[in-house]
């Protein structure tokens, strides 16, 4: 690997910051400590910040050796936030904070942006600027559409922004990206179905909601086999039916809750509808009522086709081009996707290895389980350090040193 070397030397550092941020995990919105932990070493390091977009956001604002006369601008975006969950890892630096852990790696994201903050600093080897986005409440919170309403992109004007996740499942040393959708969007739905309670030994007295929302759920099934297109991806998940308070007596109501995950509005639009009518219809055919809810949250992440090629060659240069690899799509949802309506650019994967970086892990020790995210025993793998911030920084530094087409694809209504 073609690794910068100022940053192998300054890893064991930045990884004791990394493993605070783990120690000290905070929720969306409520990212006070870690944002003042950034905002420390912005200062430390020489580099002018601006801090409360979307509440807790940070911005660093590293100008090249011109000052940042060219105009020229590019965004690097990390997510600072962590999950509502409980750890399970039992190493030094596990969550102090019961409920809350870093489970999806948003804290080496945090350091990896970190480190190259610090190079960019010293060296400034570009003309124009880097602006380094330390988001807030990617977790549910939509902390970037938040900081776009806040003024992100009017406040700090840049030609791209550019993201990356790391992603367990993949040998250290990799990198995926792909143009187009590359994780889905995110929705949720709330139905609440009315019929008419009674006792359970009559139930031609009532009308039961139970046995409705069977046939409503198996109905939505339908939807994705027969009413979409069989290319378009999409899913629907039932995850939560509540009925009923005692075995003897049919209840009023039925619930049913779920997420619908697409690559597409026009997919999504399609569901949506559907779904509504089949809630609504088979209701009204056993005599009940339906009210629907659909919450649209996180839209699809698309990455535009000439910064996805451009991130390909940058890493190419770094690991070679076999592990510059496609980028699978996920069904999984990244609130990045707000700022990728708005901005060209393209979000990445960093490879996180299969999870032997967490001690235990391979004897099947206290730390044993599965390395992935959102799981208990997940932990972020501290080699990425060095190489996630080599990428930035070569990124940042091959982005400035070229100009991008004037024609090239832009996502809609974005402000190059």
């Amino acid at each position: 690997m073609n690794l910068i070397e100022p940053l192998l030397a300054q890893a064991a550092a930045i990884t004791e910051l990394r493993r605070d941020i783990h120690a000290h995990p905070e929720l969306c919105f409520e990212e006070v400590r870690t944002a003042d932990l950034v905002a420390a070493k912005l200062t430390e390091w020489g580099i002018p910040l601006h801090r409360g977009l979307g509440t807790t956001g940070v911005v660093g604002i590293v100008h090249g050796r011109d000052g940042g006369k060219s105009g020229r601008a590019i965004g690097l975006r990390a997510d600072m936030d962590a999950l509502p969950m409980t750890e399970f890892n039992t190493f030094q630096h596990a969550s102090q904070h019961h409920g809350k852990m870093h489970a999806c790696g948003h804290d080496g994201h945090t350091a990896m942006l970190l480190a190259a903050a610090q190079h960019l600093a010293a060296h400034r080897d570009f003309d124009g600027t880097v602006y380094l986005i330390f988001q807030p409440a990617e977790e549910g919170g939509g902390g970037a559409r938040e900081m776009i309403k806040d003024g992100l992109f009017t406040q700090f004007p840049m030609e791209a922004v550019f993201g990356m996740h790391n992603w367990p499942g993949m040998e250290v040393g990799q990198f995926a990206v792909s143009s187009g959708p590359v994780m889905a969007s995110s929705n949720e739905f709330l139905i609440t179905i009315t019929g008419k309670g009674g006792h359970a030994a009559l139930p031609h007295t009532g009308i039961d909601p139970v046995p409705i929302a069977c046939q409503i759920v198996q109905g939505f099934q339908t939807i994705v086999s027969r009413n979409k297109k069989p290319v378009d991806a999409a899913v629907i998940s039932v995850t939560m039916i509540h009925a009923g308070e005692a075995t003897n007596v049919i209840p009023d109501a039925c619930e049913i809750q779920g997420t619908v995950r697409t690559f597409t509005f026009e997919t999504l639009d399609l569901v949506e509808q559907r779904m509504a009518e089949v809630a609504r219809g088979v209701s009204a055919a056993f005599g009940a009522t339906c009210d629907f809810r659909f919450t649209r949250n996180y839209p699809p992440t698309i990455n535009t086709a000439y910064e996805a090629e451009f991130c390909r060659r940058v890493m190419a240069d770094i690991v070679g081009p076999d592990n510059a690899l496609p980028q699978e799509p996920t069904m999984g949802a990244e609130d990045f996707s707000y700022m990728l309506q708005a901005k060209p650019g393209a979000y990445c994967f960093i490879a996180n290895g299969f999870g032997a970086h967490r001690g235990g892990y391979a004897g099947g020790g206290h730390d044993a389980g599965p390395c992935t995210l959102h799981n208990p025993h997940y932990d972020f793998n501290d080699e990425l350090i060095p190489l996630g911030a080599t990428y930035w920084v070569r990124l940042a530094e091959a982005w400035l040193g070229h100009r991008p087409p004037a024609d090239r694809p832009l996502p809609a209504g974005a402000r190059p």
